[in-house]
């Protein structure tokens, strides 16, 4: 009897440890993460939106528009009786089912976003137009410079965007976004698949929430909206021009000269563009070593700026150093190997001689999951690393979120309390809640780290590099 009771009072007594220990632990997490919150928000507002040196600053966005049709990713691949394989693969560009199967499942199981050009019309239309059947698709103006142009305006800026669209389409954009590029009779579609973390498709597991998209595009790839475009920004004279979407061109089938014409059609303009004018290119995901090549050649020689994520990062730094790109990457990076590729690429970049209309490179924005790096030039124009780092945070969660308004209860840290500042024997920087922004100075160059409140009930991952990129900007223009 007296052992039983003991033994029931100790199992008792463990509850309520348990219960105590817990309730301690999410009270502290809690406080952790308010305390973050009110840290970034304070970074983030010590810079008016528009920044210091305008009120209104003039940007101008290209290339290109689509319509999206978002939905869940297991809910598309179910209307089309997509199978999971039972060997993931990889190909550069889709022409039936099963290989849709197959290079889904390969960027699936990483949580890796991915996008490809179908190059059988039949098929995609099939596809496109049963998706936005189903009862949960959502159908909206899509394409990375609409993206941009409209975050942009948001943020109180006077915005072009260089893109061709119906006239039903353009009706989605603000009327305060010029439109410059022309009409088309059928605007391009693009598929976007999502998937949250922990989804599971037949054997295989996501990781992390992102998206893998196709599409089938037409106008895009032939950046058709370039010539136009060119006019009317020399007209508009822009303290940022910002280039984009040529992803599109990736594994296009151009007859042979054809992509490096296009690119040449840029890289022209890219040459005649102002020096008061700076230059950011937004990457994105390329498979096509070829392609990426004649994007470097064209277009990032001529860029101040570059923007990336954390597949994006090791695909430029790879392809840089060792001529070849990857495909798959570590969905959840280490900082200091983010900011070793970060100086590598940086280092061969900002050397680039300043002749036929060439640039320096003079910042870089790294967004990842857990977290925000900017590395900017001592004594360049770009203004407000800090803040900047801050607010493409905070956008980070409230794009994925989909609400303005930040939720902590909705929201988790996957940054370490310190990280390393490189893999070969930095040394140590420590977390802190309440200036939770980190910045530190190097060679000629400053660095900025600022850890992502991560969503946990994810609404949207498409179009999540787009927005925060440009609200780093925005506070550094």
């Amino acid at each position: 009897m007296f052992v039983g009771f003991k033994s029931g009072s100790l199992a008792l007594i463990a509850i309520v440890l348990a219960y105590m220990y817990t309730k301690n632990t999410d009270d502290y997490l809690q406080q952790h993460l308010d305390e973050v919150l009110s840290g970034l928000l304070r970074a983030e507002e010590k810079v008016p939106f528009g920044g210091e040196q305008l009120a209104s600053p003039k940007v101008a966005v290209g290339f290109g528009a689509c319509l999206d049709v978002l939905g869940d990713a297991d809910d598309i691949l179910k209307h089309v009786n997509a199978q999971p394989p039972s060997l993931p693969q990889h190909f550069d560009h889709i022409e039936n089912l099963e290989q849709l199967e197959k290079v889904f499942a390969y960027f699936f199981r990483h949580g890796a976003a991915a996008e490809r050009y179908v190059d059988n019309s039949t098929f995609f239309s099939k596809l496109a137009r049963g998706a936005e059947t189903l009862s949960d698709v959502t159908v909206t103006l899509g394409g990375n410079a609409p993206v941009m142009a409209s975050r942009f305006l948001s943020e109180g800026c006077q915005v072009m965007l260089g893109a061709k669209m119906t006239e039903s389409l353009k009706s989605q954009l603000s009327p305060e976004v010029i439109v410059a590029g022309g009409n088309v009779d059928e605007d391009d579609i693009h598929l976007v698949m999502e998937y949250k973390k922990g989804q599971q498709w037949g054997p295989y597991v996501s990781p992390r929430a992102n998206r893998f998209i196709v599409h089938n595009d037409q106008n895009n790839p032939t950046l058709s909206s370039l010539d136009l475009f060119a006019e009317q920004v020399s007209v508009f004279s822009p303290s940022l021009l910002v280039v984009g979407g040529l992803q599109m061109l990736d594994n296009f089938p151009f007859k042979a000269g054809e992509r490096k014409g296009h690119l040449g059609r840029l890289e022209s303009f890219l040459k005649e563009t102002p020096r008061e004018t700076r230059v950011h290119f937004e990457m994105a995901s390329f498979a096509e070593e070829a392609c990426l090549k004649d994007v470097i050649d064209s277009v990032v020689y001529y860029s101040d700026s570059l923007g990336m994520n954390e597949q994006e990062l090791p695909n430029l730094h790879s392809l840089l150093t060792s001529g070849n790109i990857t495909l798959i990457s570590d969905p959840y990076p280490r900082v200091a190997t983010a900011l070793d590729h970060m100086r590598a690429i940086y280092s061969l970049l900002k050397n680039t001689p300043e002749t036929h209309g060439r640039r320096r490179l003079t910042r870089l924005h790294v967004h990842t999951l857990a977290f925000q790096a900017i590395l900017t030039t001592k004594g360049s124009s770009w203004k407000n690393t800090m803040s900047a780092a801050a607010k493409a945070s905070l956008t980070a969660n409230r794009h994925t979120c989909g609400s303005p308004a930040i939720q902590t209860h909705k929201a988790k840290i996957l940054m370490d309390e310190s990280f390393s500042t490189t893999r070969e024997g930095g040394h140590r920087v420590h977390f802190h809640s309440e200036r939770p922004v980190s910045c530190w100075q190097e060679d000629d160059f400053d660095i900025c780290i600022a850890p992502v409140l991560v969503c946990t009930e994810v609404v949207q991952t498409a179009g999540g590099g787009d927005n925060i990129s440009s609200a780093g900007l925005v506070l550094q223009i």
